[in-house]
């Protein structure tokens, strides 16, 4: 699974850097066509491009830590940078939406007048570009890597709040209703602040060091169970390190009449890597008698 990981992260930060250069090259034009435009939509945009440029920038320089060796200070290795540049993303993600929101409010309270003609060809560009980083950073593995998802998250945001900018630009252009810009930006601000919400939530369980969605604690614990010479399970855990990489540990309680302690460990150790596909694990074989030595010292 590490070198799964490694070449996957090499993957990733080549795609990361396809959507920086698309992004960064279109973010100076969407702002100054929002000021020419008064677009509040195109504006809106235009900062979420710079804010996705930075947060690129960050996924891709936690990608490249991530990648360095261990340490005797940091024995799992640098994997948990991926997870703090996913929450940064997502703050920030929430971030952009209030104060979007909070705009669109006053653009409601007092509207302006906005370009629809030339707001919908500026757009329409930006959902070009968009899509181009988006499509560049699916190629990677936005599934499965919370720093990754994070990225294609604030893309996704950009390129909806491209198509509500060509919306808004259709909406002004024929019938001169200025607050179709803001009252757009706000459906999409709320779309953003939901899947912020639900990258914030993933994050927060990885770095409370929560089972993972797809282990089931109670199948595992059945699954040690049903072992040769297996009697009880206990102080199971199973956390996940970084996207994509999960670690285990168990004491398992065996009798010695049935099987020993090594080929105790063998049948579990196998039964970890190749059905749970988690190679990080330690697992204690004991005995009734050693168990209750322990609990006596306690």
């Amino acid at each position: 699974m590490g070198h799964h990981h490694s070449s996957t992260g090499q993957a990733n930060k080549k795609n990361l850097i396809i959507a920086m250069i698309i992004i960064g090259s279109w973010m100076f034009i969407q702002f100054l066509g929002g000021l020419w435009t008064g677009s509040l939509a195109l504006l809106a945009d235009a900062v979420h491009m710079f804010n996705d440029f930075s947060n690129l920038f960050i996924s891709l320089i936690a990608i490249i830590l991530a990648a360095k060796a261990a340490t005797k200070r940091r024995t799992f290795g640098n994997h948990r940078y991926e997870v703090l540049s996913s929450l940064l993303n997502s703050l920030a993600l929430l971030a952009i939406a209030f104060f979007v929101v909070k705009e669109a409010i006053d653009r409601i309270i007092s509207p302006q007048d906005v370009m629809g003609g030339a707001m919908m060809i500026i757009a329409t560009i930006g959902l070009i570009a968009n899509i181009g980083a988006m499509f560049a950073l699916t190629r990677g593995d936005v599934k499965n890597n919370l720093n990754m998802r994070g990225a294609y998250l604030h893309v996704l945001s950009d390129t909806l709040g491209s198509v509500a900018a060509i919306v808004a630009a259709f909406i002004i252009y024929f019938t001169d209703w200025n607050i179709a810009d803001p009252i757009l930006s706000i459906l999409i601000s709320l779309m953003i602040a939901f899947s912020a919400f639900r990258l914030l939530k993933d994050t927060v369980h990885v770095l409370l060091e929560g089972t993972p969605d797809h282990i089931d604690i109670e199948q595992i614990k059945q699954d040690l169970l049903q072992m040769k010479g297996v009697e009880n399970v206990h102080d199971l855990h199973v956390w996940t390190i970084t996207s994509g990489i999960d670690s285990l540990t168990v004491h398992l309680i065996i009798n010695p009449q049935y099987i020993n302690q090594q080929d105790a460990l063998i049948q579990a150790n196998q039964y970890v890597r190749e059905t749970l596909d988690i190679d990080h694990s330690t697992i204690q074989i004991e005995t009734d008698d050693m168990r209750r030595f322990e609990d006596q010292n306690i």
